[in-house]
């Protein structure tokens, strides 16, 4: 959307209420703009017109001698009104304002005021009552949040601000790389649909992640998702499931959260995966945005524990992945790659004693064979084997395949596990402490799969 260029790309930032004074929002703004390294024009306004870590700040944004594509506004909410008209007459394209004290609180009044100034100049407006946006892409950390985000291709849009500072912080801790952070707030003028609009154009972004408590127009939101869904996949956590949590929405953002159950089908209706949490929601993004979409329903399983491999089995027949019945002549390919005990069938058991050589070898031959549409690659700890050295071989098997195929991958075991689990996601092979949360992941994966390949025959 060009529209909305200005917001995730502007040429020039005007900080609002930018401050000198450490641990104030104003100041956080300015701190975290310049370390995110953004490399457009940066203009800071104060009503002492003080010099701000190095950098001269205005009275007025009317002072300002350059063009302002947007503004960043935080100021107390009285004062909103008034600095969005300067901004107006300015000739700003897109303000966040983080301000807050509007409709949330019950200031219905003062938020129309507001809204009406941004429509009356054509001023595109996030917020109020955010913490900011974060967009990787054009160098952007115009938040209070952390000042330093791992980049990389998920979005992620929340209507809560403290949830969404705790996803980036999540985020940078597994290094789950970000392409952009929105916060929504009260959704005066933008809302989710815009933001779904957006993304769904953005070639730095390969998956979004949304937690909203309620939808300001829910026909919008559910065409929003209709069109996003048919190019990447997004993934809801939409909360207020009770009775309780649905009025605990209400108190918090002021959002009629609506019955639940309609929320459930318009979800799947419109092609979105629904998670019951934050885990669950990381789980599925994180294999999204590191792995290509499962060629065919065809999965296979390779392991080196009986028990992990029966565990992984009834999760993906609960979940919905198909276990591929394994044609003969792959079988007995398979049988060359194990003792006499193993078993050749799938899930493939590579026994105990399968080193980074069966595991290699085992892989490559799956990922050879078109009939193979994913992989569940497992690994139960052991006296005899390295998990990194594992770790390794699946990373060569891939590397060595151009692998087009979805790979995911469980270890199963101590610290050394950890190690090869963090060392196989840094190579974008998604890794997980347990098998049930990688089929978990894989089963949505085929869920938006098969969903779009169903409205791509329409």
């Amino acid at each position: 959307m060009s529209e909305l260029k200005a917001l995730f790309s502007p040429r020039s930032i005007a900080i609002i209420g930018a401050s000198r004074s450490p641990k104030k929002i104003g100041y956080e703004l300015v701190y975290n703009i310049i370390m995110g390294g953004y490399e457009g024009r940066l203009y800071l306004v104060n009503p002492e017109g003080a010099e701000i870590m190095g950098i001269k700040s205005y009275t007025s944004v009317k002072l300002i001698p350059g063009d302002v594509d947007l503004a960043v506004i935080a100021v107390p909410a009285v004062y909103v009104p008034d600095i969005l008209e300067e901004c107006g007459e300015k000739g700003v394209k897109a303000a966040i304002v983080i301000s807050s004290g509007f409709r949330e609180v019950g200031n219905f009044e003062l938020e129309d005021r507001v809204l009406s100034v941004a429509k009356k100049y054509g001023i595109r407006m996030l917020g109020p009552n955010v913490f900011g946006l974060y967009y990787a892409p054009s160098k952007m950390n115009a938040t209070f949040g952390l000042a330093r985000i791992f980049p990389g291709s998920i979005a992620f849009v929340t209507q809560s601000g403290a949830l969404g500072i705790a996803m980036m912080g999540w985020a940078n801790l597994y290094k789950i790389g970000v392409s952009a952070v929105v916060s929504m707030g009260n959704k005066a003028d933008l809302d989710e649909a815009d933001m779904l609009d957006y993304f769904a154009s953005d070639d730095e972004t390969k998956a979004v992640l949304i937690y909203i408590e309620g939808a300001k127009d829910g026909r919008r939101l559910m065409s929003s998702l209709k069109r996003i869904t048919l190019k990447k996949p997004v993934v809801v956590i939409k909360s207020g499931r009770t009775e309780k949590g649905a009025s605990a929405a209400a108190s918090h953002t002021g959002s009629l959260a609506g019955t639940d159950k309609i929320y459930d089908v318009a979800f799947r209706q419109s092609g979105a995966l629904r998670a019951l949490d934050l885990a669950q929601a990381f789980d599925w993004v994180k294999l999204m945005t590191m792995q290509p979409c499962p060629l065919n329903d065809n999965c296979l399983i390779i392991t080196n524990g009986g028990g992990v491999g029966v565990m992984t089995t009834d999760a993906c027949e609960e979940a919905g992945v198909n276990i591929m019945p394994l044609p003969e002549d792959l079988q007995s390919e398979f049988k060359k790659l194990m003792p006499v005990f193993g078993n050749f069938r799938n899930p493939v058991d590579l026994t105990g004693q399968a080193y980074e050589e069966s595991y290699y070898r085992s892989l490559e031959l799956a990922l050879r064979d078109n009939r193979v549409g994913s992989v569940i690659v497992l690994y139960c700890q052991t006296a005899i084997t390295d998990p990194v050295a594992i770790a390794k071989a699946i990373a060569d098997a891939c590397e060595v395949q151009k692998c087009n195929k979805t790979v995911v991958t469980s270890f199963v075991g101590g610290a050394q596990c950890d190690e090869a689990m963090r060392k196989l996601d840094e190579l974008s092979i998604p890794s997980y402490p347990i098998p049930e949360r990688a089929v978990s992941a894989l089963a949505a994966y085929y869920r938006w799969q098969r969903y779009r390949s169903a409205r791509m025959k329409v």
